[in-house]
C-alpha cells in the first residue's frame, strides 16, 4: 500500500443494494471499490486483486461468509487481509465464530454509509502500522542475516581445508552456524553446531560460540578439553532453555588421524577411499546445559582422500513423516555411494539435490559440510 495508488476495498454481499451504498460512499472518499455477489467470485477477486481490506456479508446462499473466510485465511496470497463481516445477526456465538475465524471486525446491518467509511479508516490505518512494524521488523532480522552469514567462513578462504559447504537458514535468524579453524598448517578443526530457537537472540550465539572456538581450538588444547571449555563458558551465559547440539572434527594431517567430538548431534558420515560409507555414531550430552557434561569421543586412522559428511539434522529429520535423526541418518548411507566421484566442493549441493529436488526444501535449517582428508 502506497501513496501513489488507490487503496482498495473488495464488498462481498448478495444484496446488490448494499454493496452499491458501500461502493458509492468509499468511492466518493479515494478508494477503489471491487465488488461480488457470492462467495467463489469474491475468493477469485480477492486472490487476483489482493485488495486492502474486504467487507464481507456472512448470510449468502450457498457458500456463506464463514466459508469464505476460511478459504481465505487458507490461502498465502489472501490470508492477511483485514476481512470485517457485513451481519444482520446480533447474536454473540455468531460474532465469536467469526472472530475465531480471522474477522478483525462487525458492521451491523442495516448500516449507515458514515459508520462504514469510519470502520474502514480504522481498520486500514490498524493493517498499515502492522505492515509497518513487520516489515520493520523483517529489516532488522534481514541484517541480522547478513552479518550471520558473513561470519561463516567460505571454502575458498581455505583452501588447505578441503571442504565443500551447502548452508540455508529457514528463518532470518537461523538457528544452524558452523566455522573451520587453522589450527596449525597440518591441523583443522570443522565444527557444526544447531542452536535451540530461530530468533535473534540466537544468532548472537553465533558470534559468541564462534569466539569461543578460536580461543580454545588451538594446540595447547586436546579436542575434548576445547569441547569442555566451550561448554563451561556457554553454560555461564546461555539464558535457560537455550542450548545447542555440536559436532566438532578435528584432522590432524601428519598423523593421518581424525578425532570426532559428540554433542547430541546427529552422527558423522564416512565416506572412505575404498569401501562402503559408514556412520560414526558417539553418544553425548548437549552443550550449554550441564556443567559436568559427557560427551562422545571417536579416533580413527584415515587415508588420503577419505571424506566426512557432517550436518544438522535439517537434513534427515521430518516432522511429517515423523522421522529423527536417530533413525534418518542410515538412509543416507547409499546417497554417499554415489557423491564418491563428485567433487568434494559440490558434493553438498549434488547431495541436497538428489534429497529435496529442485521444488521440495527442508523443514529446519541446514547445515552440511563435505571434507576430503
Amino acid at each position: 500500500m502506497g501513496n501513489t495508488h488507490p487503496y482498495t476495498v473488495l464488498a462481498v454481499d448478495d444484496n446488490l443494494l448494499n454493496l452499491r451504498i458501500i461502493e458509492r460512499s468509499l468511492s466518493k472518499e479515494g478508494y477503489q471499490i471491487f465488488i461480488a455477489d457470492n462467495g467463489p467470485d469474491a475468493r477469485a477477486i480477492a486472490l487476483e486483486k489482493r485488495p486492502d481490506l474486504i467487507l464481507l456479508d456472512i448470510e449468502m446462499p450457498g457458500e456463506n461468509g464463514f466459508d469464505v473466510i476460511k478459504k481465505l485465511k487458507e490461502e498465502a496470497a489472501t490470508n492477511a487481509i483485514p476481512v470485517l463481516f457485513l451481519t444482520g445477526v446480533s447474536e454473540v456465538d455468531a460474532k465469536l465464530k467469526g472472530f475465531d475465524l480471522g474477522a478483525v471486525d462487525y458492521i451491523t446491518k442495516p448500516f449507515h454509509p458514515q459508520e462504514v467509511l469510519a470502520r474502514v479508516r480504522i481498520h486500514l490505518k490498524l493493517s498499515i502500522a502492522t505492515n509497518s512494524l513487520i516489515q520493520d521488523q523483517a529489516a532488522k532480522l534481514r541484517q541480522v542475516t547478513k552479518a550471520q552469514v558473513a561470519m561463516l567462513p567460505l571454502s575458498e578462504d581455505h583452501p588447505h581445508a578441503k571442504f565443500g559447504v551447502y548452508y540455508k537458514a529457514l528463518q532470518e535468524a537461523g538457528g544452524d552456524f558452523y566455522d573451520i579453524l587453522n589450527i596449525s598448517d597440518k591441523i583443522t578443526g570443522y565444527f557444526v553446531a544447531d542452536s535451540s530457537g530461530h530468533d535473534i537472540e540466537t544468532s548472537y550465539m553465533t558470534a559468541s560460540v564462534k569466539a569461543l572456538l578460536a580461543q580454545n581450538c588451538t594446540p595447547v588444547y586436546s579436542p575434548a578439553e576445547s569441547m569442555k571449555m566451550i561448554n563451561d563458558v556457554l553454560v555461564e551465559i546461555l539464558p535457560q532453555g537455550k542450548y545447542l547440539t555440536a559436532c566438532y572434527m578435528h584432522i590432524n594431517r601428519t598423523t593421518m588421524r581424525v578425532t570426532i567430538i559428540n554433542a547430541g548431534h546427529p552422527p558423522v558420515a564416512c565416506l572412505p577411499v575404498k569401501g562402503d560409507p559408514f556412520l560414526i555414531k558417539s553418544d553425548g550430552d548437549v552443550c550449554g546445559i550441564f556443567s559436568d557434561a559427557h560427551f562422545g569421543m571417536e579416533s580413527l586412522h584415515v587415508s588420503k582422500g577419505d571424506r566426512f559428511f557432517i550436518y544438522s539434522d535439517g537434513l534427515v529429520e521430518s516432522a511429517e513423516n515423523k522421522i529423527t535423526w536417530a533413525s534418518g541418518a542410515d538412509s543416507l548411507l547409499p546417497i554417499y555411494k554415489t557423491l564418491r566421484d563428485v567433487p568434494y566442493d559440490r558434493a553438498p549441493k549434488e547431495m541436497i539435490s538428489q534429497l529435496f529436488g529442485n521444488d521440495a526444501c527442508p523443514e529446519d535449517d541446514l547445515v552440511l559440510l563435505c571434507i576430503e582428508v
